[in-house]
């Protein structure tokens, strides 16, 4: 059900669910091998950028998999949410941009796992919801990520009534950073790529980092972190070399001297 390609030199990874025939939903069996995807992907060192996506045009992750879940009972019900929460944190704690490419439904788990990745970029023809409260469970897990990223009214309209909302309302209310046509996704995605590789390597793994730590901390505390972060990249390989490149395309002055 899940699918790891690798660019040449493996510095782009495209993890896929591939499920389309039940919308890319994921029953513990498929997330636990989701998890293990993006966690293999932890210690990959020259990796750069990872690609979450689901195979066909239908669907990104269309939730959960409700028949599965319609036979838990209470003392077994956990292991569902767990493993979403499994799913998402591995997404979280991958050390590079996680990049997701949603072609089309995305709800319940693959809305959480979707707000677990660093940037969304969706088909305009993508619906998302949270609708759990219409299957009479609320919505737990990697759902407490939505309020910083559409504040508390849109959370709590999409928790409290489980209605679906399509892209565009999406992207007017910030959960989704770009739009495209789908014909257009994969251009839109290439695009955030190609401007994370001109970047420093070892920059987007501290930057990453640091956005994890400004989640948990304090204002005062995450200005101290990252100026600890910014004095620890000075005087690197990375930061001369692309410091000089910078100072020897410009030493003449935009205007050419």
């Amino acid at each position: 059900m899940i699918e790891t390609a690798f660019s040449p030199g493996r510095t782009v990874a495209t993890v896929t669910v591939n499920n389309p025939a039940q919308r890319n939903a994921l029953g513990n069996a498929g997330k636990r091998e989701l998890a293990e995807a993006i966690e293999c992907l932890l210690n990959e060192p020259d990796l750069r950028v990872v690609i979450l996506t689901g195979a066909g045009d239908k669907s990104f992750i269309g939730g959960a998999n409700i028949t599965e879940m319609a036979g838990f009972v209470r003392h077994d019900a956990s292991e569902g949410p767990s493993l979403t929460h499994r799913v998402c944190e591995a997404v979280r704690r991958c050390p590079v941009p996680v990049l997701a490419r949603i072609n089309g439904w995305c709800l319940g788990a693959g809305l959480e796992i979707a707000a677990s990745c660093d940037m969304r970029a969706a088909a305009d023809t993508a619906w998302f919801g949270m609708p759990e409260v219409l299957f009479g469970l609320p919505s737990g897990m990697e759902a407490c990520l939505l309020p910083q990223l559409i504040g508390w009214g849109k959370t709590r309209e999409l928790v409290f009534t489980g209605r679906h909302i399509n892209c565009a309302e999406a992207a007017a209310c910030g959960l989704v950073e770009r739009v495209a046509p789908p014909d257009k996704l994969d251009a839109a995605v290439e695009d955030w790529i190609a401007a994370i590789l001109k970047a420093g390597p070892n920059a987007i793994r501290a930057q990453k980092e640091l956005i994890r730590d400004w989640e948990r901390m304090s204002i005062v505390e995450a200005i101290q972190q990252g100026i600890r972060a910014v004095a620890a990249a000075h005087g690197t390989d990375e930061t001369k070399r692309l410091m000089g490149a910078f100072i020897d395309r410009y030493k003449n002055g935009p205007n050419g001297g």
